[in-house]
């Protein structure tokens, strides 16, 4: 492989990292490596579909004025996440701007931006946010025909699996599985023109960590994009009111939680408060294939009134690992038991690929000249 042929790999591998990155950001509700701006109030820092490496605030460090972050607002664009400056710290929270807006957040209804909120931070060099210019609009086309698509092939199949994150996990794992095929007969049709006796070779290292990739990728989706922050709203009156939308001051009301299953495979569920006036029991569950499991959330209302929200973090897995091993990796770190169901199925499907087809060359036999279509029903044979 000469130079101009690694560095065309090497680029097309930096633009898939960045534009998926992208895409599981949005999936997840937060930055993965990269984010971008949808709106101009971060001109001319930032303007509309610029995109920015997105540090997540668990290793970013300290919050400090002047740094541009990517905070879950409560009221800015409807609570969603929202990126903007820096511009001052109180005793309640940072104070934030975007640099094209006139006002701060928290002259509006935002309240201070606690450090909780906080999802990453604006890599800066030199104290200017590294930009990178339109990804967003690429991002958000890509976007547009996936949801095209799922739509398209549910409608055609008359099922609704293909729509949601379940659905792109099954869309993106069947356009892997169609590129190495339909790359595996291409590679072999232009060594075809070359010389007719010519051997094709594939290298079954690129394919098998290939597929590899995208498993680890639907797994960690099935996990974490069902999962996150989940926030009721409620007021705090000095009369009740049926449900629990409205809790007479001082008191607690109780609301059941269901939690579904992932699918055909069982999941094993935790439960913690996310905030002060909230509790959940039980705190860990056990979701079968196809069933769900029910929680007690207790929600507590303070004295005065007003309207309050309260949030319940709920973290989801797999149950390919014995519940123990779950449970004490979960102690540790919400984030290692993820990891070591992706490293258990990820490392036992390089195996059992290895075991098939080696770790050598994968050789297409190219002697007699055949149309493209006749090797596509060859290989599916």
């Amino acid at each position: 492989m000469n130079l101009r042929t690694l560095g065309s790999y090497t680029l097309g591998a930096i633009v898939v990292v960045f534009v998926g990155s992208l895409l599981v950001g949005q999936l997840l509700g937060q930055p993965v490596l990269l984010a971008f701006v949808e709106t101009g109030s971060m001109s001319p820092t930032l303007e509309p579909g610029d995109g920015f490496i997105a540090v997540p605030a668990e290793i970013a460090g300290p919050v400090e004025e002047g740094d541009v972050v990517t905070f879950r607002a409560e009221t800015l664009n409807g609570g969603s996440l929202t990126t903007h400056r820096v511009v001052d710290e109180t005793s309640s929270g940072f104070i934030t701007k975007g640099d094209a807006n006139p006002v701060t957040d928290q002259d509006g209804d935002e309240p201070p931006v606690e450090r909780d909120q906080i999802v990453a931070k604006a890599l800066q060099v030199g104290g200017t946010v590294v930009v990178i210019p339109k990804v967003g609009v690429l991002v958000t086309g890509v976007n547009d025909l996936l949801t095209t698509t799922q739509r398209t092939l549910a409608t055609m199949l008359g099922t609704r699996a293909l729509l949601g994150t379940q659905g792109l996990a099954y869309l993106l794992f069947a356009i892997g599985v169609l590129s190495y095929v339909v790359s595996a007969v291409l590679a072999s049709e232009k060594r075809e023109r070359r010389t007719r006796r010519e051997t094709g070779v594939l290298d079954a290292r690129l394919v098998i960590v290939g597929l590899t990739a995208v498993l680890v990728l639907i797994l960690t989706l099935s996990m974490v994009a069902p999962a996150g922050a989940q926030t009721f709203t409620f007021v705090s009156s000095q009369s009740d009111a049926p449900g629990p939308s409205v809790i007479p001051t001082g008191e607690s009301e109780n609301l059941t939680y269901v939690v579904p299953s992932n699918g055909l495979v069982p999941t094993v569920v935790y439960l913690e408060p996310g905030s002060e006036g909230i509790n959940v029991t039980p705190q860990r569950l056990y979701v079968g294939s196809g069933g769900q499991a029910n929680a007690t959330v207790t929600i507590s209302a303070p004295p005065e009134t007003g309207s309050y929200e309260r949030t319940l973090v709920e973290h989801r897995y797999l149950a390919l690992l014995p519940r123990p091993i779950i449970h004490g990796l979960y102690t540790v770190h919400p984030w290692l038991p993820v990891l070591a169901i992706n490293a258990l199925v990820g490392l036992g499907f390089v195996g059992i690929a290895s075991a098939v087809v080696g770790w050598g060359a994968i050789r297409v036999d190219s002697r007699t000249k055949q149309p493209l279509l006749r090797r596509l029903r060859r290989w599916f044979r």
